[in-house]
C-alpha cells in the first residue's frame, strides 16, 4: 500500500536513529522512540498513532519517567532533559493559559507540593486549557494515591503525545 503522508514516507526511509530522534520531541522517552523507530514502516498515520499508544503503554515507569522529564513545570520554560523542539511544543502548548502573576505563584506552590508527594512534575495535557482549568486538575489529583496518579500522569503523556504526533505529521 502507498504511503500518501510526505513526513511519515520520509520518516519511514530513515536510519533507526535517524528515525528515533526525529520522533523523540513527540514523547521525549527514548525508549518509545527507539521501539517505535524499530517497528517501522508504517503504512498511514493510524497505524503510527495506534502504535505508539502500544508502545507508550508498555513502557516501565522509568522509561515513562524520562518522557515526564521531558517537560517544563506549567508556567516554566525549563525541563529537566528536554529538547529544544519538545520545550517548544511544550511552550506551545501551554500558551493559551494566559498566566497571571497570581496564577503562576499558586500553580509553582502546588507544583511543589505535586513534586513532594510523587517525586515527578506535573503533567497534564495543556491543550486549550486554562491556567485556572490546570490548577484545579493539579489540586484535584493531589488526592490520588501513587499508582493511580502514575497512570493519569502516563494517560496525560499519551494524549499529549498524540496531539503532538499528528503536528509532527502535519509538518
Amino acid at each position: 500500500m502507498p504511503n500518501t503522508e510526505p513526513t511519515l514516507a520520509a520518516w519511514n526511509i530513515l536510519s533507526p536513529e535517524a528515525a528515533a530522534a526525529a520522533i523523540l520531541p513527540c514523547n521525549g522517552s527514548q525508549a518509545w522512540a527507539n521501539q517505535l523507530a524499530a517497528l517501522r514502516p508504517f503504512a498511514t498515520p493510524f497505524d503510527l498513532t495506534c502504535t505508539a499508544d502500544i508502545v507508550w503503554r508498555s513502557l516501565p515507569p522509568a522509561d515513562q519517567q524520562q518522557a515526564f522529564d521531558s517537560h517544563p513545570r506549567i508556567g516554566e520554560q525549563h525541563a529537566r532533559s528536554a529538547t529544544s523542539e519538545s520545550l517548544a511544543l511544550s511552550a506551545a502548548e501551554q500558551s493559551t493559559a494566559h498566566l497571571t502573576a497570581d496564577t503562576q505563584a499558586t500553580l509553582a506552590a502546588a507544583n511543589r507540593v505535586y513534586e513532594e508527594k510523587f517525586n515527578r512534575i506535573f503533567i497534564v495535557c495543556a491543550t486549550g486549557k486554562s491556567a485556572e482549568e490546570m490548577l484545579n486538575i493539579l489540586q484535584h489529583r493531589l488526592a490520588n494515591d501513587l499508582s493511580t496518579e502514575l497512570r493519569e500522569a502516563a494517560e496525560q503523556q499519551r494524549q499529549i503525545t498524540q496531539l503532538r504526533l499528528r503536528k509532527w505529521l502535519a509538518s
